[in-house]
């Protein structure tokens, strides 16, 4: 994906200690229409402001360097803390969309 579009997935790593937290980045799907950012990390780092700071660093570094103008974002309807997350982005809720598995996402979008 980096050789196709200059983004991808990362590790993200904590400073102090260069301990692996989880991964977060772009991916670009066939199946929507911009970039959208990803993030899964570790159980035992839930709840710390990891996720929310990668995913904040993806996000500038999305509209600032790489020039993109618009920023998605998918997530189970259920998901509270992702949905927390995206929303502390400033990430806007669109719409309820279809996924692969027959279920639905929300889909977010950050304008830059």
């Amino acid at each position: 994906m980096f050789e196709l579009y200059g983004f991808s997935l990362m590790v993200a790593e904590r400073k102090a200690d260069s301990v692996a937290l989880g991964m977060c980045g772009l991916i670009k799907r066939v199946s929507l229409p911009a970039p959208d950012i990803g993030y899964a990390f570790l159980p035992r780092y839930w709840g710390q402001g990891y996720a929310c700071e990668a995913a904040a660093a993806v996000l500038a570094h999305s509209h600032s360097v790489l020039g993109l103008p618009r920023i998605l974002a998918i997530t189970d309807p259920e998901n509270d803390r992702s949905i927390r997350v995206l929303e502390a982005l400033g990430m806007r809720f669109a719409q309820l969309i279809p996924y692969d598995d027959g279920g639905v996402s929300r889909l977010f979008e950050h304008l830059g």
